[in-house]
C-alpha cells in the first residue's frame, strides 16, 4: 500500500508539473500581439504650378508581431511592402516627361519598448527599407535609421511624449521630431496620432469624437515625405525623387465585433511638392503641387 501511495503521489506530481508547463506555454502564446493591415489610397489629379498634373494610387501593406519579454518590456518586428503608381500629364518643370512612374518600398522595423519607473515608457525602433522606382538598383536605395521615443504615462490612461526619427535617406540625413499623444478631452473627445499604417502616416494629430453606436469620427492633419532612388533608364538615371505633402482629412473608424477595424478616409492633399535630384543629392528640378482629393480605406486585423 505505501508503495502504491508513493506511486500515486509521483503521478500526481508529474501531472501538476505538466499542467504548470502547459499554463506557462499558453501564457507565453497569449503574450504575442500580432496585426496585419492593408490600405488602398487614391490621390486625385493635382495641378503643377508650372503646368501639368499628377495623380497617385498607393497600396500599403503591413504585418507584424510583438511579444512580452517580462517586466513590461516588449519587442517585435514589422514587415512593410508598399506600391506607388504615379501618373503624370505634361509636367512642364520636368521637361514634359514624367519624372518617375512606379515606385516600391519594402523593409522591416524592429520596435522595442520598456518601462522606466511607473510613469515613463522608452522605445526604439531601428529599421531598414529599400525605396526605389522600378528599374533602379536596390543597392542604391537603402533607407536606414531608427525612431526614439519617450512617453509620459498618467494614471487616468492619458499619455504624451516625443518621438525623434533619425534616418539616412539616400544621400541625405534627416532628424525629425514629432509629438506622441493619446489624451482624453472628455467622455467622447480624444486627441491622438493618426493610424501609422493609414494614408496619412502617424506623424500628425487627429481630434476624435466617439459616438454611441460604436464608431468615431476624427479630423486631422499630418506630414508625409517620400524619398526614393530613380530608375537607371529614366530621365535622370540613378537620380533621387522626392514627394512631400500635408494630408488634411476626416477619418471614420468602426468598432466591429470581430478583430478587424476599418478606418475610412476622405480629405485633401495640400502643400505638395515634387523634386528631382542627381545621384549625389543635388537638386535639379522641382515644382509645387496644387490641392488634390484624397481617399483611403485602412483595414487592420489583430490576432
Amino acid at each position: 500500500m505505501p508503495r502504491q501511495q508513493g506511486l500515486g503521489r509521483l503521478i500526481a506530481a508529474i501531472c501538476a508539473l505538466l499542467a504548470a508547463a502547459s499554463q506557462a506555454v499558453l501564457a507565453r502564446e497569449r503574450s504575442f500581439d500580432s496585426f496585419a493591415s492593408i490600405t488602398p489610397i487614391y490621390q486625385g489629379s493635382a495641378d503643377l504650378d508650372r503646368g501639368g498634373d499628377v495623380r497617385l494610387t498607393v497600396l500599403i501593406t503591413r504585418v507584424g508581431t510583438s511579444t512580452s519579454l517580462g517586466g513590461g518590456t516588449r519587442a517585435g518586428i514589422t514587415l512593410a511592402y508598399d506600391d506607388f503608381d504615379y501618373s503624370s500629364t505634361a509636367p512642364v518643370a520636368f521637361n514634359a516627361v514624367a519624372p518617375w512612374n512606379k515606385v516600391r518600398r519594402y523593409g522591416a522595423s524592429f520596435p522595442m519598448s520598456a518601462p522606466v519607473g511607473e510613469a515613463w515608457m522608452l522605445g526604439v525602433a531601428p529599421s531598414a527599407d529599400w525605396f526605389l522606382e522600378d528599374g533602379a538598383r536596390s543597392s542604391d536605395a537603402l533607407i536606414w535609421g531608427a525612431t526614439f521615443s519617450a512617453i509620459r504615462l498618467f494614471p487616468d490612461g492619458n499619455r504624451i511624449g516625443l518621438d525623434l526619427a533619425a534616418f539616412n535617406r539616400i544621400e541625405e540625413t534627416s532628424i525629425v521630431p514629432f509629438l506622441i499623444v493619446g489624451w482624453r478631452l472628455g467622455d467622447r473627445w480624444r486627441l491622438i496620432n493618426p493610424v501609422p499604417s493609414g494614408p496619412t502616416g502617424g506623424a500628425g494629430l487627429e481630434l476624435d469624437y466617439r459616438f454611441d453606436a460604436g464608431w468615431s469620427l476624427g479630423v486631422g492633419a499630418a506630414l508625409r515625405e517620400f524619398r526614393f532612388r530613380l530608375a537607371d533608364n529614366g530621365p535622370v538615371a540613378n537620380g533621387i525623387g522626392e514627394e512631400r505633402l500635408v494630408p488634411v482629412f476626416l477619418c471614420a473608424t468602426f468598432s466591429l465585433a470581430s478583430a478587424m477595424t476599418p478606418h475610412a478616409y476622405a480629405g485633401v492633399s495640400t502643400g505638395g511638392r515634387l523634386r528631382v535630384e542627381d545621384p549625389l543629392g543635388n537638386m535639379l528640378r522641382q515644382d509645387d503641387l496644387g490641392n488634390a482629393p484624397l481617399f483611403g480605406l485602412s483595414l487592420i486585423g489583430r490576432f
